[in-house]
Parts: C-alpha cells; structure tokens; sequence
C-alpha cells in the first residue's frame, strides 16, 4: 500500500527474555555438534590394535593414518577461515559436519591402507572448517560480558568428545568389531545436522559489540567481507594476535604430546594395562579441563570488566602454574604424584583453554574474526604436530640408557615450553594494555 511492500526480511523477534536466552540455546546446540567433532576424530585410535591385527599394519602406517588427519586439519584452517568470513556461518558448520560424518562413516568400509588415509584426510578437511565458523557465530551471540563463558562451555565439549568418544569406541569395537564405532557416529552427526538446520539462526556479524539483542535477529544479514589481503593485513599488523597464536603453538605442542604419548607412557614406565592406559591418559587430564573450563570461563568474563586483558591474565595463570604439573608428569616415579600431577595439569590446561579464541577476538574486528581463528589452528595444529615427534626423537636419539627414561625427560621438558607460551601471554597483556589506554587518551572524533 501506497508503494511500500510489505515483505520483511526479518522474522519477528521473541520477547526480551526469550532472545537473551536464546544465545544460550546456540551454545547448547553447537556443543553437540562439537561433541562428535571430536568423538570421530578420536575413534580412530581406540581401534589402532583391532586394525594391526586384521590389516597387519605396522606402528609408522598407523602412525600415517593418525597424522594425515592433523596435516590436512592445518594446512586447510586458514582457507576455512577465509569462507567462515564470506559464508553463511550457520551453513558452512552444519555443512561441515555431515561432510565430516560422511567420512566417518565410510571409515567403517575401508580395507586398505590408502583408503583409511584417503578417509582420515577427507574427514579432517570437513572437521577444519568448524571451528572458525563456529567461533566467530558464537562470538556474534556473546558480548564481551558473556563472551569467555560461552565459548568455554562450547570448549568443555572437546573434552567430553576425546574421552566418551574414545572410550565408546573401544568398547564398542572390542564387543562388536572395529567397524561398529563409525556405523554409529557417522550417521549421528548427519542427524544432528539435519535438526540444527531449522533451530539455528544466522547472527549479523559483529552485532554482539554493538548490542545483544540485535545479534539474536533471525537470518540477519551480515556486514559485507573484507578482501582477502585487507582481512590477512588486519591479522599481521596486530602484535596481540600473533603473539597468541605463537602461545597457542607453544600450549598445543604439549597438549598433542599428552595426547598422543600418555597412553604409551603409562604402560611402559608405570605398568599399567593398555586398557587402563588408554583410559587413564585422557580422563585424569581432560575431565579436570571440562570441569574448571567453565568456570575459568566466569572468572575471565569479571576480569575483563574490570581490566581490559583480563582473559588474558587467566590464560597467563593456567600456563604458569601448569608448567610445574608438566613437569611432574614426566619427572616423577610415583603413580600417585602422576595421578594428581595429570589432573592439576588438567586443571591449569582449562584455564588456559577458556580464553584461546575470546582473548583473539578482544583484538579483532569482527569481519576477520573467521580468518583469525583458521589462521590459528594453522600455527597451532601445523606446530603442535611437531611435539609427537619431538618425543619420538628424543626417546630414541637421547642421552639416557633406556628409552622410557628420555621419554619421561622430553615430557618434562613440556614445562619450558609451557613457560614460554607464558612469556608470549604476558607480553601480550602488555601490549594490549597498552593499546586500551591509548585508545582511552585518544580524544573521541568531532
């Protein structure tokens, strides 16, 4: 009528309440999806033995098959950044997990060697392009007041997922045959996917720094991208961002070390069963994690009110008192000491954990939020790869006369790396700081 069309390109939006609440529906929605992010990632190495023995591969094939997941995880996160910052973020997660489920389900049919790296590539090429879409959704939804919590509790599902997917996967592979893991989870995860298409809604990116609600509109439009070389230059031009991205490198490195070597070092220099290894190198350490993440979360959240790298200084806290537990872990001779060593390593990793990407996008436009996180995977998976088999060297190339006994010398040694994440927080803090009271004294534009 006299011209105006009637259409709208928004759906109405729910009363106040229901909006603030919703932002907390997408966090307990995308921790499913994260679930199994992880979970399909970890079945793999439950059922490493059941394939040595039906296939006769050996530990550098099995080996290959771990590691091409990583390689291609990180040499595609900065790409899966760049798509995150000019797609539909709601389509490219949920898009990614049934790619990623696909392939873990055609895990289930492979009888060659080349066609389990074939699959593990495949799945980590779906896999990378969550967690930046993800991240930076999340981060349009979540206001800095709220914005450490959200994610840490989006983060506790990566725990969750690398110890029930692992243990799931054992069980049910040694009662059911290998394949059983992949038939179940695979399928799941496409499910998943096709409920969370109509329940998730597309923020407008960076709405969450101009005002909660606005990012709760339903299939708000976002802002328009930036160039590729502008997004890259915002990145490399910020000192805060990098030195981050060289602490995660530094915290991965040891975090890939634990995950891949604790099970083989439990068994050989404290005699537990492969079984009860298994088990006990993920849970002591990453159930501590799940349980302290969120309220890492919180603490980071009321610190940042009240100072401006205040994420910051938990993740600071976590590597510090961390790098005496790591230490512990790889010096100590007494089950007991390991046992508590683990968990309070565990608990430190949480804090550190609770602010990765909620401390990069404090320094972050929100246009190359995308971007910024890919390019952090890339740094930290491409680096942290790196401590597998700096631990494998060592063992093998070290000073001492048995092999465990470098091994338990190279875990240790995880503690001067966690300091020198540590270092880089710190610096980091300063420059930030530094930057916010500059950006105070700056008289506003006329």
């Amino acid at each position: 009528m006299n011209g105006v069309s009637t259409k709208t390109q928004f759906h109405p939006l729910p009363d106040t309440t229901d909006r603030s609440s919703y932002k907390w529906w997408v966090v307990f929605m995308l921790w499913f999806v994260c679930f199994f992010n992880y979970a399909d990632r970890q079945s793999i190495n439950s059922v490493f033995p059941l394939l040595e023995k039906q296939f006769h591969f050996d530990k550098v094939q099995l080996g290959l098959i771990g590691s091409v997941f990583a390689w291609v995880y990180a040499g595609f996160a900065l790409p899966a950044g760049l798509v995150a910052d000019r797609f539909r973020r709601k389509n490219v997660i949920l898009g990614a997990c049934v790619v990623w489920s696909i392939f873990t389900l055609a895990t289930a049919w492979c009888n060659s060697f080349s066609g389990f790296l074939w699959v593990r590539a495949l799945t980590g090429l779906g896999e990378t392009l969550y967690f930046p879409a993800v991240m930076s959704l999340l981060s349009d939804y979540h206001s800095k007041n709220t914005r450490s919590r959200a994610l840490s509790w989006h983060q506790s599902a990566v725990y969750a997922g690398t110890i029930l997917g692992s243990w799931m996967a054992a069980v049910l592979a040694e009662k059911m045959g290998w394949q059983v893991p992949f038939f179940l989870f695979g399928p799941i995860g496409i499910i998943l996917a096709l409920i969370l298409l109509a329940c998730l809604r597309e923020p407008k990116r960076g709405a969450a720094d101009s005002g909660d609600d606005a990012a709760l509109a339903a299939h708000a439009p976002g802002a328009s991208s930036l160039p590729v070389k502008e997004t890259l230059a915002i990145i490399f031009r910020t000192p805060v961002v990098l030195l981050l991205m060289l602490a995660f490198l530094g915290a991965n490195f040891v975090a890939v070390i634990f995950l891949t070597w604790t099970p083989t070092f439990l068994k050989e220099k404290f005699g537990f069963t492969l079984g009860a290894a298994g088990l006990s190198g993920t849970l002591y350490i990453h159930l501590a994690s799940a349980l302290v993440v969120p309220v890492a979360g919180l603490l980071a959240d009321r610190l940042a009110r009240r100072y401006p790298a205040g994420r910051m200084m938990v993740q600071a806290s976590g590597l510090i008192v961390g790098a005496l537990f790591v230490f512990l872990v790889g010096s100590t001779g007494s089950k007991t000491t390991l046992i508590l060593a683990m968990t309070l390593f565990g608990l430190c990793k949480g804090f550190y954990d609770s602010g990765i990407f909620a401390s990069l996008y404090d320094s972050i436009e929100p246009r190359a939020r995308g971007t910024a996180a890919g390019l952090m995977n890339t740094v930290g998976w491409g680096g942290g790869a790196l401590g597998p088999l700096f631990v494998g060297w060592a063992s093998k190339y070290g000073g001492k006369p048995t092999a465990v006994e470098n091994m338990s010398d190279a875990i240790a040694f995880g503690g001067v790396i966690y300091l020198a994440a540590a270092a880089l927080v710190v610096v980091a803090i300063l420059l930030f700081n530094k930057r916010s009271k500059l950006a105070t004294a700056s008289p506003a534009p006329s």
